[in-house]
C-alpha cells in the first residue's frame, strides 16, 4: 500500500502540534470533543454524558490507542477516539488498538478494524475514512437498489430521492472550524445565489449572470433534475459557495467518455472573497470528493469538467488528486477532463494537506514491517 500524499494541497496554515489537538466527532450523530495530550500519552474523549481517557502511545514506529477498562467502550465513543488519533497524528497509516477480544469481530466485521496475521488489531485510515457514519448526516446502511431505467433517451440506474437539509459536516484541523454542505433552498439561497454569480470572478468563468427571476428559474430547473444534488457550502454554518453534484451517465459529460453507472460529477462557485485562500480550498475540494465517494460505496470515479483556462482550478485539482484525462469541446466551451479514482483517494489520503505536520513522514504500514 503505498502511502505517499505528494499530490495533495500545500495548505500555508499546518496542523496543530499533536500536543495541543482537538477535534469534533460526530460519529454517529452523537457529538464528541476528542482532545489530545502528547506529553501524557493521553486521548480523551468528551460527550455529553461521558468523559472517557484513552492511552494513546506513539512509540515512532507506530502509534497504538488503548483503551484501558474489561468493558468495550461505546461504539460512537471508540470511532471518535479512533478519528482523533489520526487527527492528532495526521502522517499515521495505520493505528493499532488494543482493545477487549468481545469486540474484535464486530469491529472486524465492519471495517473498522483488521486483524493481522499475529492477532494484533488495526485500523487503516483507508478503510476508516470510507465509514459513512461519521460525516454523513443520515447515512445509507445499504446501498440504493439497483433498477435499470430508460430516460430521455439515456439508460441508467434509478437514482435514489434527493436529500435535504445538511448531508456533510467535517471538523477541519487547521481552521478549527466545521465544514458542512447543505441542500440548496430555493428561498433562503436564490439572493445569495443571485449575488454569487453576478460577481465578477464568478461570472468570468460561470457566465451566469442575471437577475433574481432568472436566477429563480434556474434553480427551479435545477430542482426538478433528479439527477443533480445542489449544495451549499458552510463554514461554521456561514454559507460560502455552491457545489452542483450530478450523476455522470446523465450529464452532458456522460457523452465524452465511457461513463459508468455510479461515477458522480460537481461543478463549484465561491461566492464569498473571504473563503478562497489556499486553506479553504484544502477544506472544501477533498470534502467534496469525499462526500459523493460516501454517498454511494458504488460510485468509483469522480469527473470534473473546469475550462481549460482556468489555470487556478485545474492546479487545485491535480494537487487534490484529480487526473488531467483530456482537453475536449463542449458547444459552449473547451474543457478539461478531470477524474479522481477511489482507490487514489482513499489509498493517498487526500483528505490532509501538505504536510501534515513540519517534518513528518507517514508511518509505514504494518502489513510489511511486522
Amino acid at each position: 500500500m503505498s502511502s505517499s500524499v505528494q499530490a495533495q494541497i500545500q495548505v500555508d496554515v499546518p496542523y496543530e502540534s499533536p500536543a495541543e489537538a482537538s477535534l469534533l466527532s460526530r460519529p454517529e450523530g452523537y457529538g464528541y470533543q476528542v482532545v489530545g495530550d502528547s506529553t501524557t500519552q493521553s486521548l480523551l474523549v468528551k460527550g455529553n454524558q461521558e468523559r472517557l481517557e484513552w492511552s494513546l502511545v506513539d512509540d515512532s514506529n507506530h502509534l497504538t490507542l488503548r483503551w484501558p477498562q474489561r468493558s468495550a467502550p461505546p461504539l460512537p465513543a471508540l470511532l471518535a477516539a479512533i478519528e482523533g488519533a489520526f487527527a492528532c497524528y495526521p502522517a499515521t497509516v495505520a493505528l493499532r488498538l488494543q482493545l477487549p477480544t468481545v469486540v474484535h469481530a464486530n469491529l472486524c466485521a465492519a471495517g473498522i478494524a483488521v486483524k493481522d496475521s499475529h492477532g494484533e488489531l488495526w485500523a487503516y485510515a483507508e478503510l476508516f475514512w470510507q465509514l459513512p457514519t461519521l460525516w454523513l448526516t443520515s447515512p445509507s446502511m445499504c446501498a440504493y437498489p439497483q433498477q435499470p431505467i430508460l430516460e430521455n433517451g439515456k439508460r441508467h440506474p434509478r437514482r435514489p430521492p434527493r436529500p435535504s437539509g445538511t448531508v456533510y459536516q467535517r471538523h477541519i484541523p487547521w481552521l478549527n472550524a466545521t465544514l458542512s454542505f447543505r441542500v440548496l433552498d430555493l428561498e433562503l439561497d436564490l439572493e445569495r445565489f443571485n449575488r454569487w454569480m453576478n460577481d465578477p470572478v464568478v461570472a468570468h468563468f460561470w457566465e451566469e449572470q442575471g437577475d433574481l427571476q432568472q436566477h429563480r428559474e434556474r434553480l427551479e430547473s435545477t430542482l426538478q433534475n433528479p439527477s443533480v444534488v445542489p449544495l451549499i457550502g458552510c463554514i461554521d454554518g456561514e454559507p460560502f459557495g455552491y457545489l452542483e453534484t450530478y450523476w455522470a451517465k446523465e450529464d452532458r459529460i456522460g457523452a465524452y467518455y465511457a461513463a459508468d453507472d455510479f461515477d458522480r460529477g460537481w461543478h463549484v462557485l465561491i461566492g464569498e472573497a473571504a473563503f478562497r485562500g489556499r486553506p479553504y480550498v484544502a477544506a472544501w475540494m477533498p470534502s467534496i470528493s469525499h462526500y459523493l465517494f460516501l454517498d454511494d460505496c458504488r460510485t468509483q470515479r469522480l469527473v470534473i469538467e473546469p475550462r481549460v483556462d482556468n489555470a487556478k482550478m485545474l492546479r487545485n485539482l491535480a494537487q487534490c488528486g484529480y487526473a488531467h484525462v483530456k482537453a475536449f469541446d463542449f458547444p459552449h466551451k473547451r474543457a478539461m477532463l478531470g477524474m479522481q479514482l477511489r482507490e487514489h483517494f482513499f489509498n493517498e489520503r487526500s483528505w490532509i494537506p501538505l504536510p501534515p505536520h513540519p517534518g513528518s513522514a507517514p508511518r509505514p504500514d504494518p502489513r510489511f514491517t511486522l
